[in-house]
């Protein structure tokens, strides 16, 4: 059992999209650009400064998280 688990409930792997902690004013701009995702407008701001919407890049993360793991299966095999 791993140090937070508790009795009798099952550890959770994160299968998920991750949540990116976006609370930080450097995400933010006040001037509204297109998501490089969606294309729709946002005042976002992802970690290089390009206009993203947090979902838009929460989902592009899963992609290439799945993506990658696709690629070290093929590897492996």
């Amino acid at each position: 059992m791993t140090p937070r688990a508790r009795r009798g409930t099952k550890a959770k792997a994160t299968s998920g999209p991750v949540l990116l902690d976006w609370r930080d004013s450097s995400h933010w701009s006040s001037q509204p650009k297109p998501c490089r995702y969606c294309g729709f407008d946002t005042c976002l701001r992802d970690s290089r400064r390009k206009p993203a919407h947090k979902t838009c890049a929460e989902e592009a993360l899963a992609q290439q998280a799945a993506d990658a793991a696709d690629a070290y299966r093929k590897d492996t095999l």
